[in-house]
């Protein structure tokens, strides 16, 4: 067995945290299992800024490694990859905090691959993924244009684990059980205002599953809570997600890999946004009605659960509007992301060895 990243292999360069949240470093988690299934999981290396990252790699049996850096400051870590022998065939890149210069010197180590959604500027890589329904081809082929670089874009590569790919869903005639989720880290507790709303608008007897992020700093709190409340379930470190969503009739969730997760299985759900980096996308699939907009919370939170308030009083009174959006959900994405992204990371890697034979 080779030490990956020594010499070929993939290197997976992502981070997780309570303000970041953790779905940069789930959704590389997800694509390294995809291409665990394709190639050597031997192979693949994680690299992390900090110990609380490498604790979830680890958890899902990758090898990792600890920079002991600023996640958002990342060309300061750049001195590490030479000492810590870094040679690879292809770097993937899941962080907002990338910059032209850091990209451009991880070219010296591998083929570079940027997890891009906010689709802001292009940057230096040899391939940039960036699975929202709302990424624009034109752009990113003018960026792009004579550079050799590829570009894979919109909801067919979103990196899903395989459960979502899997089963049926039932839209029920009333609804009783109800999903909330506002992230993995959720710093400023966004769920528990919600749930105050849900409870006001919708009823406090029925069933509301609370999915509690790993980054969550309020977990003592929300355990506190449901001590006291029969009708609050709280989940953490969920692994069957899939299962969990497909018990429940309506979803209130932030915007983020959830929404496709729950457009995946069929859910019922109207979401918000709670960063800049979400409200492309929540309000995207409120402009194509796939789901009910709240709008963007952290840009006018009074305004935000009014209307979460009202819109799941709509969907729970109207069971016509909740199929509607199961199927337009489940026309949006088929849980084949992964896959697709490990194969393009497979074929570039067999054009770099290609390149060096």
């Amino acid at each position: 067995m080779r030490a990956p990243g020594k010499k070929g292999g993939y290197v997976i360069r992502a981070d997780g945290g309570a303000r970041i949240g953790a779905g940069h470093l789930m959704r590389c988690l997800t694509i390294a299992e995809a291409l665990a299934r394709e190639t050597d999981r031997d192979d693949i290396l994680f690299l992390c800024a900090d110990e609380p990252s490498a604790r979830l790699v680890q958890a899902r049996g990758f090898a990792v490694r600890v920079l002991g850096t600023d996640g958002q400051r990342l060309e300061q870590e750049l001195p590490l990859w030479e000492k810590l022998e870094i040679k690879t065939d292809v770097i993937l890149i899941d962080s907002y905090a990338v910059t032209p210069a850091y990209l451009s010197a991880l070219r010296t180590f591998g083929a570079t691959v940027l997890l891009d959604d906010l689709q802001r500027e292009p940057f230096p890589v040899d391939a940039v993924v960036n699975y929202h329904i709302y990424a624009e081809e034109a752009v990113y082929r003018k960026w792009y244009r004579d550079k050799n670089i590829r570009c894979y874009l919109g909801a067919d590569y979103v990196p899903l684990r395989p459960q979502f790919a899997e089963g049926t869903y039932n839209v029920r005639d009333t609804v009783e059980h109800v999903l909330i989720t506002a992230g993995g880290g959720d710093a400023d507790n966004i769920a528990a205002a919600i749930l105050d709303q849900l409870q006001s608008e919708i009823g406090s007897k029925l069933n509301y599953h609370l999915i509690i992020g790993r980054f969550n700093p309020h977990y003592a709190e929300w355990q506190q809570r449901a001590a006291r409340t029969p009708e609050l379930h709280l989940y953490h470190d969920v692994e069957d997600m899939a299962g969990l969503m497909r018990q429940c009739d309506l979803a209130v969730t932030a915007g983020g890999t959830t929404v496709y997760e729950l457009a995946s299985v069929g859910v019922p759900f109207l979401c918000f946004s709670c960063a800049e980096n979400q409200e492309q996308l929540a309000r995207c699939v409120g402009e194509k009605q796939i789901a009910g907009y709240a709008g963007a919370y952290h840009l006018d939170a009074p305004g935000t659960l009014a209307a979460v308030r009202r819109l799941a009083g709509q969907l729970c009174g109207d069971r016509e509007l909740r199929e509607r959006f199961c199927l337009r959900g489940r026309r949006m994405v088929d849980g084949q992301g992964a896959r697709r992204i490990a194969e393009r990371l497979i074929e570039l890697r067999e054009m770099k060895e290609s390149s060096h034979g």
